[in-house]
């Protein structure tokens, strides 16, 4: 029964944060060792798929494991996994929000310009927009920034967490920051 629940416990896990590693779901599950964890991934191959990305598994929902936890979402093999990955480890670090939601829309009232963020949660009643920066231009960058730049003149209660791959990356996103509420995170200071 017990195992079970794990079970159904990773399998939500995995429909919230659409591919996860196997020391990303050893932290958000306790699942010991690396030993006893894959034995256990391993044990769900019926519901679960993987692919190995930098000599690591990946896992994500296949069709009976999305249909266990009623999640439309066909997720296969990517190239943006970075992306997912480090959107998931900052999901971790920041002790993994109930109110966390990926791909989110914000709509800037009495403009055209509207901003996906790559997640959205909200702490001590304050929306926190994350934006993940693994490859990005910083064209596009600067230009999501600016978006940003532009709500906060409309309502400033928000803030912005960024997380980067290189040093100098973020200390630029930093400087282009300046005047926002928020914060920029080296990937590796938070895996």
């Amino acid at each position: 029964m017990k195992n079970q629940q794990r079970i159904e416990e990773i399998l939500l896990s995995l429909k919230k944060c659409d591919y996860l590693s196997r020391e990303q779901l050893q932290k958000m599950h306790n699942l010991g060792q690396t030993r006893n964890a894959q034995r256990l991934l391993s044990s769900m191959e019926e519901y679960i798929s993987h692919f190995t990305e930098d000599r690591k598994k990946i896992y994500y929902l296949n069709a009976i494991g999305r249909e266990v936890v009623q999640s439309e979402k066909v997720r296969k093999k990517t190239a943006m996994i970075h992306h997912y990955l480090m959107r998931n480890d900052l999901y971790i670090h920041m002790n993994r929000p109930s109110s966390w939601k990926n791909e989110i829309k914000i709509s800037i009232p009495d403009t055209k310009l509207s901003i996906v963020a790559d997640s959205a949660f909200i702490s001590n009643k304050i929306h926190h927009f994350v934006e993940v920066d693994y490859q990005q231009s910083m064209k596009k960058n600067v230009d999501k920034i600016n978006r940003y730049k532009k709500l906060s003149t409309i309502n400033s209660q928000f803030a912005l967490i960024w997380v980067t791959k290189t040093p100098y990356r973020k200390k630029k996103l930093e400087s282009l920051c300046t005047g926002l509420k928020g914060k920029v995170y080296l990937w590796e200071d938070i895996k």
